[in-house]
């Protein structure tokens, strides 16, 4: 078992990665222009752009006052409350990408490994593949201009493969000891936020969905249409370290699984008044099974839908308590291009649980409070103080639900720390697996037939785990030790394989192989049956 004084300094970085992102796209984006605000008392708050010059002209260092200013609007913001934010227009783009669930490229995985842009899959139908391009094809130049060595990262990648759809770009990449130069029209590539989607056994389904986007209920049903021809009963999905994203994703794929007029989620706002979202007739899941797995990660929309399934009943939700975010967002865009990301409702779930987390001891505290979840215990057993009779609310069935900050799950699985120490913690946090796998998988691209296949066949030998070992002390600078390898050999071996699989099957393959080793995946099959 991982020591507990290790487990918190890396649980809170593991932790905070999650949220950077979570927090950021969690919110429902129903945008709307700013006409008519910022005329009433210009004067009033020209004192702000006054002191800001004064800093910006006489304040001992230099600083950025733009910059400044923006960072006092985000301030001025989680003030009121911690999802209300600020995006400035440099920003959004990005984040709209991900919300929309497309964007203009070329259609490429791609990672930097030794200074060099790496190409782990080619996206089916995409420009890349029209061009020929191939998985293990190394970029060594874009548009003419050097694309390897200390100074590319992926934001540079990102910037010039990117572009609207229609454009061109010149791509040269190093297959083998050849250079293959070729001219790419950029196209529409899309976004998976459902990024596993397979039989677990004869009947059982298991679908991951790593964000909620405009286009996740399409993919949702999509995919869950493939796993009933394939004979799915139950299904697992799985919303864990999902923060969140498109609020009405969730609510279609609540429909999907609830009776007509069934009630899924309730919004209650100062300008929209209490607005209750109902389930229509003719959901695919409505006879399926459904287990959903949920941790501290989970947010927003993928509590609405946790939510929804347990307050009415429906499902079994397996877990640790999700992140307790109960707020509804609103975007607004500013005349400069940036947008106002402004809470305008509070959410609840069917029985009328508000699960926001508590605030009002401000946004600094409201973040650390996330964090001693991994401190206080939570990890391995329920937050026992929630459990409190005014807090408590009753399913249509007589089930016992709780509000507080949150979903509770119905099944606690505590966190498996098994195998998790300081030297595995270096290996998985840098580059070791990606690289490794990248070179390992580079003559054997052909060699299973299927992720099937792979999983019955391949067996990590111990020689590979000591290759593993070599290559990270003299690729990552990561020191061989042998009483840490020890410890956690098991676990590198299995995210040996994993790491394998995604390389020649993406996510979907990657999930194929984890999630035998899943426990939490595990106990949701016992749920299941």
């Amino acid at each position: 078992m991982w020591n507990n004084s290790r487990s918190a300094i890396v649980l809170p970085l593991i932790l905070a990665a999650t949220l950077a992102g979570g927090m950021i796209i969690g919110n429902l984006l129903t945008p709307s222009k700013l006409d008519g605000y910022g005329s009433k008392g210009k004067d009033k708050y020209q004192k702000i752009q006054d002191i800001i010059e004064v800093l910006d002209k006489k304040y001992v260092d230099s600083l950025d006052g733009e910059d400044l200013f923006e960072k006092t609007i985000s301030d001025m913001l989680h003030k009121l409350d911690p999802h209300s934010n600020y995006i400035p227009a440099k920003d959004l783009k990005a984040i709209n990408e991900s919300i929309e669930g497309k964007f203009g490229g070329v259609g490429i995985r791609f990672f930097i490994i030794r200074d060099t842009i790496c190409i782990t899959n080619i996206i089916s139908g995409s420009p890349s593949q029209a061009a020929g391009f191939k998985a293990g094809d190394k970029i060594v130049s874009i548009d003419g201009k050097s694309a390897v060595g200390k100074k590319i990262s992926n934001d540079k990648v990102m910037k010039m493969l990117k572009g609207t759809e229609g454009t061109t770009v010149k791509v040269k990449v190093k297959r083998g000891k050849k250079y293959i130069e070729k001219s790419i029209i950029r196209g529409t590539i899309p976004i998976e936020s459902v990024v596993a989607a397979y039989m677990i056994n004869s009947t059982t389904g298991f679908i991951k969905i790593d964000q909620f986007s405009v286009t996740t209920a399409i993919e949702f049903h999509e995919s869950a249409l493939y796993l009933k021809k394939k004979g799915m009963k139950h299904l697992i999905l799985d919303l864990r370290n999902n923060g969140g994203g498109v609020l009405t994703s969730a609510t279609d794929i609540a429909d999907e699984f609830l009776k007509n007029n069934v009630p899924m989620l309730i919004t209650k706002g100062k300008k929209d008044g209490k607005k209750t979202y109902r389930a229509t007739s003719g959901g695919i899941l409505e006879n399926t099974g459904v287990t959903i797995l949920i941790n501290a990660n989970s947010a927003s929309a993928s509590e609405i839908l946790a939510g929804a399934i347990q307050d009415n009943d429906r499902g079994t939700i397996v877990g640790r308590r999700s992140f307790g975010k109960g707020l509804v967002q609103e975007d607004i865009k500013l005349r400069d291009g940036s947008d106002l990301r402004l809470t305008i409702a509070r959410y609840y779930t069917p029985t009328g649980r508000c699960i926001q987390r508590p605030y009002d001891e401000g946004y600094d505290k409201y973040i650390e409070a996330q964090v001693e979840r991994y401190d206080n215990g939570e990890l391995y057993a329920p937050d026992s103080s929630l459990f409190v009779d005014s807090l408590k609310y009753r399913t249509p069935k007589g089930k016992i639900v709780y509000g507080g900050g949150g979903i509770m799950p119905d099944v606690f699985i505590p966190f498996d720390s098994t195998g998790l120490n300081w030297y595995f913690t270096e290996l998985r946090f840098s580059q070791a697996f990606t690289a490794f796998t990248f070179d390992y998988v580079q003559d054997k691209r052909s060699k299973w037939s299927s992720v099937e296949d792979f999983a019955r066949s391949f067996r990590v030998s111990d020689e590979l785990i000591k290759s593993f070992v070599r290559f990270a002390e003299k690729e990552m600078k990561i020191k061989q030790n042998e009483q840490g390898l020890l410890g956690c050999k098991s676990l590198v071996a299995e995210t040996l394989k994993a790491e394998i699989a995604r390389q020649l099957w993406t996510e979907h393959g990657y999930y194929q192989i984890v999630n035998t080793y899943d426990n939490e995946v595990q106990k949701a099959l016992k749920v299941s049956r």
